[in-house]
């Protein structure tokens, strides 16, 4: 059976499984920039050009990136990077295009799992193993990096830890006389009632862009199968243990109590004051189950685009006989990797420049997350991130996203058999039998 050691973020084992461990939360220390990626990077002035794409086309997390590319331009003088911003829901799709047609950006946001395998398998990645600044490896632990490990290689720097929960506000929760959030199921049927008395939606689902929609059944997936049941599905892809079908009923009759907001199946995830984000924002909803990114999406959608002062986090409730721990938690790490084809000393110049304390705080701080550098921990303040580092420091196992790990082809068969269940056009046993059979298609 697979421990989880703390000083590690991310252990991936093999093709076959991946958890999480905590990251101690070490406190931020004074120091300045370290490594040889501070300057020098083209070696002598040659003039080298990079593309980079990366999914934040607003607010702080885009001004983040604009601000790191000038100040690692500055720092390497004829190295230039042209910045291209692309909203997350198209991230993937406009990334595999690319990669197939041989016209890769050179830097670009890695999720790992079967996407990263199947880069892997293409020869379109990266190994950047032996380019890794000693300060990064150092700060970052070995754990992070197992996210991104592929027999032995490493295809993407680790930026950020993201697991997954529930958001809520605070305000919304007392003016339901709600006292502490749910721990289990009944306690969160009983909070879904209370909401809707006050008129606000319950629960805000972005339903539009599928991944949300199936953000629930892989929770309720953990919450109902034991951690040697998910270890050897995740393996196999054999998806015949009960377990999965028990996730499928589970949310089948969650969903029948009509929890989410209306209209949740045309409601986007994160673009707008419409979206599932953007109702939370503005207290049109009381929470949304989402990955530990969302305080910054949150942020960014509020009218004065400041953090909500009430915004708070709280597990995945239990499941009442489910086989997995209710500690137990899913979620995964951000990263960037180097196309095969891109320059190799500057690219990787980049990745190690923004992994230094003063850039890993500020990434921290403009999207509102944990940054996988131990050293940079210690800037969150956030209560709600604050919550999900507590917990997931707690936590005896953390699975990697569910369709991130099953790779393009079965991760999206089983995003869109849970949509179709939600829509009333499935079943729970669809969902296992549009998994299987995207399977057996390899």
């Amino acid at each position: 059976m697979m421990r989880k050691t703390r000083g590690a973020a991310l252990v991936a084992l093999g093709a076959s499984f991946a958890l999480l461990a905590g990251c101690g939360g070490g406190d931020s220390t004074d120091g300045g920039t370290t490594g040889a990626a501070t300057g020098g990077a083209t070696g002598g002035g040659e003039a080298v050009a990079m593309t980079f794409w990366h999914n934040s086309t607003t607010g702080e997390g885009r001004q983040y990136w604009e601000d790191t590319v000038a100040d690692f331009e500055a720092a390497n003088p004829g190295v230039t990077i042209e910045i291209q911003a692309i909203q997350n829901e198209d991230l993937d799709g406009k990334l595999q295009t690319a990669l197939n047609s041989g016209d890769a950006p050179d830097i670009f946001m890695q999720r790992g799992g079967g996407k990263l395998a199947d880069m892997v398998a293409a020869g379109q990645v990266m190994d950047i193993a032996d380019m890794i600044d000693d300060a990064t490896k150092t700060a970052v632990g070995e754990g992070a990096f197992g996210a991104y490990t592929i027999d032995g290689a490493i295809y993407a720097m680790p930026t950020s830890i993201l697991p997954g929960g529930m958001f809520y506000t605070e305000s919304l929760f007392e003016d339901a006389g709600i006292e502490t959030p749910p721990a289990t199921f009944e306690e969160m049927n009983d909070a879904v009632a209370k909401l809707k008395e006050t008129g606000v939606e319950p629960i805000a689902l972005g339903g539009k862009d599928a991944w949300p929609a199936a953000h629930w059944y892989y929770f309720f997936a953990l919450r109902q199968c034991s951690q040697e049941a998910l270890e050897n599905t995740l393996a196999t892809k054999d998806f015949s243990d009960a377990c999965w079908l028990r996730a499928g009923e589970s949310l089948a009759d969650f969903a029948a109590t009509e929890p989410f907001n209306q209209g949740f199946l045309t409601t986007s995830a994160q673009q707008g004051a419409g979206s599932s984000a953007g109702l939370v924002a503005n207290y049109q909803a009381a929470m949304e189950l989402m990955g530990a990114w969302n305080t910054g999406v949150i942020r960014s959608l509020t009218p004065d685009q400041q953090d909500l002062p009430d915004l708070n986090w709280f597990p995945f409730p239990a499941v009442e006989g489910g086989e997995g721990d209710p500690k137990a938690m899913m979620g995964g790490v951000d990263g960037f990797s180097c196309a095969a084809s891109a320059p190799a000393e500057q690219c990787t110049a980049f990745l190690n420049f923004f992994m230094q304390q003063e850039y890993q705080e500020g990434y921290a701080t403009a999207f509102g997350t944990i940054p996988t550098s131990q050293e940079a921990q210690g800037v969150v303040e956030l209560k709600s991130i604050k919550s999900i580092l507590e917990a997931y420091n707690e936590a005896p196992y953390v699975v990697l996203w569910l369709d991130t790990h099953l790779g393009q082809n079965v991760g999206n068969a089983l995003n869109a058999g849970v949509v179709e269940m939600l829509a009333g056009n499935g079943t729970p046993e669809g969902i296992i039998q549009a998994v299987s059979d995207a399977a057996a298609r390899g």
